[in-house]
Formats: C-alpha cells, sequence, structure tokens
C-alpha cells in the first residue's frame, strides 16, 4: 500500500470527505455523511483531518465540540465522530493515524477529554477507556456501555466527570447508539 499523509481537512475536500464517509459506513453511509455536514454548518466542528495518498482523499476523522455537565459547571470537551476510512484502504494503519492526529490535536488545544462511541477492542488499543468506569454517563442508553469511550487528557481534572451532552446535530440527525434491532444484538454480544 502506498504511504499517506495527515493534514486538516480544506472546503476542497468536503465533496471527497463525503463519499469516503458514505462508502466507510454501509448502509448508514448518507445519514452519516449528512450528520458531518449539519456539524460543519452548525459550527461544532473543532477539527477535521484527511488522510491522503497521491492527491486521494482515503481517509476522515473529525472532532466536535460537546460538554460533560459536571457538578461545578459545563465542560467543554471533544467528539470523535466520525472516523471514516474508503473500504480499500481499511486495515492499513490509516484509521489509527487518524486517530492519534485527533487525540493529539485535542491536546493542543486545551481539551480536556475526547469520547466517541465505538468498539472497545479497536478503541481501546489506541488510547480510550470505557467511559463509565472513569465516572462519566452515557448521554442515551442506546448507547453499549462498552462503546461509551473516552481519553483523557493533561487539561482534565478530577472534578469533571458527569453527564456527556452531545450537540444538537447528533441528535437531529438520530446519530446517538444504535436502535433495535442492532442494538438488541450488540447488547447480546457484550452481556
Amino acid at each position: 500500500m502506498s504511504s499517506f499523509e495527515i493534514r486538516p481537512e480544506q472546503m476542497v475536500d468536503r465533496t471527497a470527505v463525503r463519499a469516503v464517509v458514505e462508502a466507510a459506513f454501509g448502509e448508514q453511509g448518507l445519514v452519516v455523511a449528512d450528520m458531518v455536514d449539519a456539524l460543519n454548518a452548525a459550527q461544532r466542528a473543532e477539527l477535521s483531518l484527511v488522510a491522503e495518498v497521491d492527491g486521494a482523499v482515503v481517509g476522515h476523522v473529525q472532532l466536535n465540540h460537546s460538554w460533560v455537565d459536571a457538578r461545578e459547571r459545563l465542560v467543554d470537551v471533544l467528539v470523535l465522530s466520525p472516523l471514516s476510512v474508503a473500504p480499500d484502504r481499511q486495515r492499513g494503519g490509516v484509521g489509527t493515524a487518524l486517530v492519534a492526529a485527533a487525540l493529539q490535536a485535542a491536546e493542543t488545544a486545551g481539551s480536556p477529554a475526547v469520547f466517541l462511541e465505538g468498539s472497545p477492542a479497536y478503541y481501546g488499543a489506541r488510547g480510550f477507556n470505557r467511559a463509565s468506569e472513569l465516572g462519566f454517563v452515557r448521554p442515551s442508553v442506546r448507547i453499549p456501555v462498552a462503546a461509551f469511550q473516552v481519553a483523557l487528557l493533561s487539561a482534565h481534572e478530577p472534578w469533571m466527570t458527569g453527564q456527556l451532552v452531545y450537540c444538537d446535530p447528533f441528535w437531529a440527525a438520530d446519530c446517538v447508539g444504535l436502535r433495535d434491532p442492532d442494538l438488541a444484538e450488540l447488547e447480546a454480544r457484550f452481556a
């Protein structure tokens, strides 16, 4: 496989990013791509990165503003969503590099934490932990406990725990957690 470069997304990349997101998410691709557009339109995106090979976008990751409803006050945090890699480039390190670059960017920006919904096996190996074990509450019961994950960064303080509150575009797109039958299937697998 050709080597790839990770760089900030530019406006000219939007069509290519949308195509990668749609392909990476299969049946849900249009919904997730529409959510990315809504996050951008609502100015909730803090940072979007792309992976590029020979001038072609093959991967994308986005960090979006949300909050933790801590006892002391709301805490600005970031949500890593979505992570997308073109199907023919998956399992080649592109996703791992995008996650690492996103976490470094979040650290540089001073965010105390990065949250996501995803595979504990995949993201656990890339710096994420089960959020509920660290004092965080899922924003929806439709997110399996094992899939609700967080990477704590150096700006995190012990009091910064509570419920994660997603910004509006996640809810408007119905992209929070899963719905049955997918939810029931995943819960049975983790039971």
